[in-house]
């Protein structure tokens, strides 16, 4: 199992459309294998990182998931979307391994 961690700079005057952007890509994770645990969008303290994580069972089903979301129409949209309106500045991913015990 393997969880990726997204940790996302966003532009704080476009808070309503990044979070539009997370909604359309929590049922697309869910769609592809993955398990989606939310976003996590500004509340106190920094108002412009977001976070997001997310499961899939191995890492080779999540690069899976990242080559067949390049040809997806909904996934491209999503991508689209995030590009038209600048909402995100910039993010950076790492990978962990979750322990549960």
């Amino acid at each position: 199992m393997i969880t990726c961690y997204l940790k996302y700079v966003i532009d704080p005057f476009k808070a309503p459309e990044f979070e539009h952007y997370a909604k359309l890509w929590i049922p697309l994770v869910n769609k592809f294998g993955g398990q989606h645990h939310g976003y996590f969008l500004p509340s106190e303290g920094a108002n412009n990182i977001a976070l997001a994580l997310f499961t899939f069972p191995s890492l080779a089903l999540y690069e899976q998931y990242r080559t067949d979301s390049l040809k997806d129409a909904d996934c491209i949209a999503a991508f689209e979307y995030a590009q038209q309106t600048r909402c995100i500045l910039s993010y950076e991913r790492s990978f962990f391994n979750p322990l549960f015990k």
